[in-house]
């Protein structure tokens, strides 16, 4: 099997990275200009950091898991 038994815990860690990296950078450096009207011309803050923090969390659970097991 691909990565043995440490599968789960490498893709949480992969979801968790990407989720707390994408929403962090999305506050952080939103886009230069507008594309259209249907798109915001930045992220919300409060729902972005929320994501971010579950990110985090889920990323350090999985690290734990892979260091503990």
């Amino acid at each position: 099997m691909f990565l043995g038994d440490d599968l789960l815990p490498f893709l949480v860690l992969a979801f968790g990275g990407a989720l707390f990296a994408g929403n962090l950078l999305a506050v952080v450096k939103p886009p230069e200009r507008q594309l259209d009207d249907a798109h915001l011309e930045r992220a919300p803050v409060g729902r972005s950091l929320g994501f971010a923090l579950i990110g985090l969390i889920a990323a350090i659970w999985a690290i734990a898991s892979l260091v503990s097991g």
